[in-house]
């Protein structure tokens, strides 16, 4: 198992919700693709060095934007390259001043292989402009905590090569600085497309819909 799936962000509950509820049905409620969370979470006050080496504070750089964060590694076969194939697909298709308000944040959680370097370059095989993040092992894994998600653990198949088990969702910071809504792997590029300018302004449409923002 590559991804770590939905599982509790801080002491707030963030589950898939009643058994058997599809993605359907979370649309039907909610308004959105992804899964509300019981209660707004706080973006964390993390800080971690971008690949140019700069120290990069999540709350300060991004502060009034929507901000997509994500724990991966660029070895992942699936999940990874997943999201941010999808993400940038669907980025490219919105106007400036749409585009110009969403942040992607990509932190590994295979600071060892993911080297600066490695790490600039397979972010710029989907768009130039997500921040790719790293730090010590210790370091990454102080974020994950802040970012109430499972922390990362190397998974060795008996060779030198391995993989490493991570939170498989997407969460989104509005631009207010909270996250509303968590998206789990499977969410399509049309499922982002229709979501991505609600969650500019998340608040107006849980409330439509009868959610607790």
């Amino acid at each position: 198992m590559l991804g770590v799936g939905i599982v509790g962000l801080a002491v707030t509950a963030l589950a898939c919700g009643p058994a058997g509820e599809t993605g359907a049905d979370r649309v039907r409620e909610t308004g959105f693709h992804g899964v509300v969370l019981e209660t707004p979470v706080a973006k964390p006050d993390i800080t971690l060095r971008t690949t140019d080496g700069r120290p990069f504070s999540l709350r300060e750089r991004t502060e009034g934007a929507l901000t997509l964060l994500f724990f991966g590694y660029t070895h992942c076969p699936d999940i990874c390259p997943v999201h941010m194939a999808n993400l940038s697909a669907v980025l490219d298709r919105f106007a400036h001043e749409v585009r110009s308000r969403i942040r992607v944040v990509f932190v590994t959680t295979d600071p060892e292989r993911d080297t600066p370097d490695v790490l600039r370059a397979w972010l710029d095989n989907f768009d130039a402009d997500f921040v790719g993040l790293t730090g010590t092992i210790a370091e990454v894994e102080v974020a994950q905590r802040a970012a109430g998600v499972p922390l990362a653990a190397v998974e060795s198949n008996g060779t030198d090569s391995y993989t490493v088990a991570h939170a498989s969702q997407i969460i989104a910071y509005s631009p207010d600085g909270f996250a509303y809504v968590a998206y789990p792997a499977g969410i399509r590029q049309v499922d982002w497309a229709r979501d991505l300018p609600r969650l500019l302004e998340p608040q107006r449409f849980l409330a439509a819909a009868g959610a607790q923002p």
